[in-house]
């Protein structure tokens, strides 16, 4: 093994970067999880995650990848054989209906062509047809991390308002909460799915459901089998701040930890900054000569861009070369769009500096790789964060 000097840049929309503070705070000897120091850990940390969600219910945290989310969000909320409408925005939200089906439920796709976010007016439409009410739930991807689209949550809960549908609203933020806009109870969500390693700055090891009244009353009736992922066992322990099983207790103290770097910052200067190194990369991209994969600019993500690759170009080879001669990591094409696209991650710990030099190693390595673009795209990004800075300037006092 060779050594390479400096910071390896993981850009992908995650897992992000963990800051040093995490690290730290994770960096401690293991505690009794059913001792007094566990309590007041495991209290902190439920309070501190409501506002996040943007919520005033409960948050329950599951030593488990994103996927466990999911499958806690239907398995507590829906019965073998209900309907689930779910729309089609990228490949998590295919892996999404994929386990909603093993668990033998009944799932109806609505088409899309992975470049735009979840149509509310199709939403609409469907439901309003279902006179009999078999639809039980609607699942949605917030921000796909496959595409960098990000769904317009308030319109799809329009939608269904206007459609006179009771079925369960169900977000998947995994790749969104903290790092883009996002209100559970604010929107009308019933279910809201999250993870630790992207916007909340952590290693992978914990999920999150944020649970709503109406699901929370769903979970009573509910007839899919469930023991690990029980709402009922976790709410009942969280309660006196406890866990039924075996907590993932250091990456508790280090969501503790991030949960303050949100706080201190500011949750509305976090989401200023992902959307302004959000649209700092895409002014490089079309610098470059590129295109954005997102379609539509009011669906533009701010936690990640899929930069698309001209024909007779493959999007790995070029990963692959800025890797070996810049140690710096980017996001693959997933799904249908393998080969033809990578994504940068922009999201988590991350400042003004750190996506420059990201942006520089993406350029170099695009013009090694011989992908004809204009050498223009730093500094186009530059040119937006510097006026993004630049300070008003005053009216001078009268001498």
């Amino acid at each position: 093994m060779t050594y390479r000097a400096g910071r390896h840049f993981l850009q992908i929309p995650g897992p992000t970067n963990v800051p040093d503070r995490v690290l730290r705070a994770m960096d401690r000897p293991t505690i009794d999880h059913r001792g007094p120091d566990f309590n007041r850990l495991s209290r902190e940390v439920l309070d501190a995650l409501k506002p996040v969600f943007g919520t005033r219910g409960p948050v329950v945290i599951y030593p488990a990848s994103g996927t466990g989310a999911w499958e806690a969000a239907l398995v507590n909320t829906l019965s073998p054989g209900d309907r689930v409408l779910m729309c089609e925005t990228g490949q998590f939200a295919m892996l999404w209906r994929n386990l909603a089906q093993r668990l033998g439920l009944v799932t109806e796709l609505l088409p899309g062509d992975w470049r735009h976010g979840a149509n509310a007016e199709a939403i609409e439409a469907r439901l309003k047809e279902d006179r009999e009410h078999e639809i039980k739930a609607v699942c949605v991807v917030h921000n796909e991390t496959s595409t960098g689209v990000t769904s317009r949550i308030p319109l799809v809960r329009a939608a269904m308002d206007r459609a006179g549908h009771p079925a369960l609203l169900m977000v998947d933020t995994i790749s969104s909460l903290a790092s883009i806009d996002y209100r559970q109870e604010e929107w009308g969500v019933d279910v809201t799915v999250a993870g630790s390693q992207k916007g909340l700055m952590l290693p992978p090891g914990l999920s999150f459901n944020g649970i709503g009244p109406k699901a929370l009353a769903a979970s009573r009736t509910a007839g899919l089998p469930r023991s690990y992922w029980s709402w009922e066992e976790m709410l009942a322990s969280n309660k006196s701040g406890w866990f039924p099983y075996t907590p993932a207790t250091n990456l508790l103290y280090g969501l503790r930890e991030a949960l303050a770097m949100l706080m201190e910052e500011g949750l509305e200067h976090v989401f200023a900054r992902h959307d302004r190194h959000a649209e700092a990369t895409r002014r490089a991209v079309r610098a470059w000569g590129l295109e954005v994969l997102c379609a539509d600019p009011e669906e533009y993500s701010s936690s990640l861009t899929a930069v698309m690759l001209p024909d007779g170009h493959d999007a790995d080879r070029v990963r692959a070369l800025i890797l070996e001669h810049f140690d710096l990591s980017l996001g693959t094409g997933l799904g249908r769009l393998a080969g033809k696209v990578f994504r940068i991650g922009h999201l988590g710990d991350f400042n003004d500096l750190a996506l420059a030099g990201t942006l520089a190693g993406v350029e170099m390595g695009l013009d090694l790789a011989g992908v004809p673009i204009a050498r223009q795209g730093v500094r186009a990004a530059m040119d937006h964060l510097a006026a993004a800075r630049r300070p008003v300037s005053l009216p001078r006092a009268a001498a």
